[in-house]
C-alpha cells in the first residue's frame, strides 16, 4: 500500500504547479494533503479515481487538510472531537480494515512562539487522542509536524537552536510520542541519512542550495514495525516550500 503526504501550502497555488501531473504519476493508494487553505466548494476540479474528504478551517484561506483515497473508508472524523482544537481544519482520521490513518498538520509556534504555550497543550492532547485509536487498531499518522526532531533532521542546526521548530519544548514532545509507542518511519528505514529534508525556506536560494528541515513525517505504531516497507522524500517534486513524503506499508 502506497501512501504520500505533502504539505502544498495552498492547493490552488499547488494545482498550478503540477499537483495533478504528480497525483497521476505517484498512483498512491492514499494521498493526505495539509495546507489546503480552501474549502471543496471553490474547486471546480474532481480527483479521479479516490474519494476526497476535506477538513477546512473556519477562518477563511487559512490551514485546512484533505485526504484523497482509492478505498472508501470505513469511517471518517474530523478532528479531536474538541472545540478549542478543532476549529483549524488540522486533522482527518480516515478508518481502515486493518489501520487507522490520521492526516496531520500540527499548529506553528510561530516566528516569536507566541504560540508555544499552546502547541505544548495540542500535544499532549493530540497524543492521547492517538493512544486511543489504538485501543481499537494501529495508527499511521502522517503530515507536517512542524518540528525537525534532531540535529540530523535540519541543516544549520546550531544556528537554529530555540527557534520556531527547533524548540527543546517542540522535540521533547516529538520525543515523547515515538516513546508513547510510535516509530518514524524513514528514520527506522534510513537512521543514518543526512542531507534528507522536507521544507525550505522561499529565501537565500535555500532549495537549490539543500538547507532545509525535515518536518514531515510518516509516524506508526509500533505494532505495525514489521509491515513498513520504504520510506521516500521526493525531494524534487516542485510546487510547494515542502516536498512530498511516502510510505510503502503492509
Amino acid at each position: 500500500m502506497k501512501l504520500v503526504s505533502w504539505n502544498v501550502a495552498g492547493l490552488r497555488a499547488c494545482l498550478k504547479k503540477g499537483f495533478l501531473e504528480f497525483l497521476n504519476e505517484i498512483n498512491a493508494d492514499v494521498v493526505c494533503i495539509q495546507e489546503t487553505k480552501m474549502e471543496k466548494e471553490q474547486l471546480d476540479i474532481s480527483f479521479e479515481g479516490y474519494y476526497d474528504y476535506w477538513n477546512s478551517a473556519t477562518k477563511k484561506g487559512y490551514s485546512g487538510t484533505l485526504v484523497l483515497t482509492k478505498t472508501k473508508p470505513i469511517s471518517v472524523t474530523y478532528g479531536m472531537g474538541i472545540v478549542e482544537h478543532d476549529d483549524e481544519g488540522r486533522i482527518i482520521t480516515v478508518e481502515y480494515d486493518d489501520f487507522y490513518l490520521v492526516n496531520l498538520y500540527t499548529p506553528n509556534v510561530k516566528r516569536e512562539l507566541e504560540r508555544l504555550p499552546y502547541r505544548m497543550i495540542w500535544e499532549d492532547t493530540f497524543r492521547k487522542y492517538l493512544k486511543d485509536l489504538e485501543k481499537t487498531k494501529p495508527v499511521v499518522i502522517c503530515g507536517d509536524f512542524n518540528v525537525a526532531h534532531n540535529e540530523i533532521d535540519i541543516k544549520n542546526y546550531k544556528q537554529n537552536i530555540g527557534n520556531a521548530g527547533f524548540t527543546y519544548e517542540e522535540r521533547g514532545k516529538f520525543s515523547e510520542l515515538l516513546d508513547a509507542g510510535f516509530i518514524d518511519t524513514f528514520r527506522h528505514i534510513y537512521p543514518e541519512k543526512t542531507d534528507a529534508y522536507t521544507w525550505w525556506s522561499y529565501m537565500f536560494n535555500a532549495r537549490a542550495k539543500n538547507v532545509g528541515w525535515r518536518i514531515d513525517y510518516f509516524v506508526v505504531s509500533n505494532e505495525l514495525k514489521g509491515k513498513i516497507k520504504d520510506a521516500y522524500i521526493y525531494g524534487d517534486v516542485l510546487g510547494s516550500d515542502h516536498c512530498p513524503i511516502g510510505l510503502d506499508i503492509f
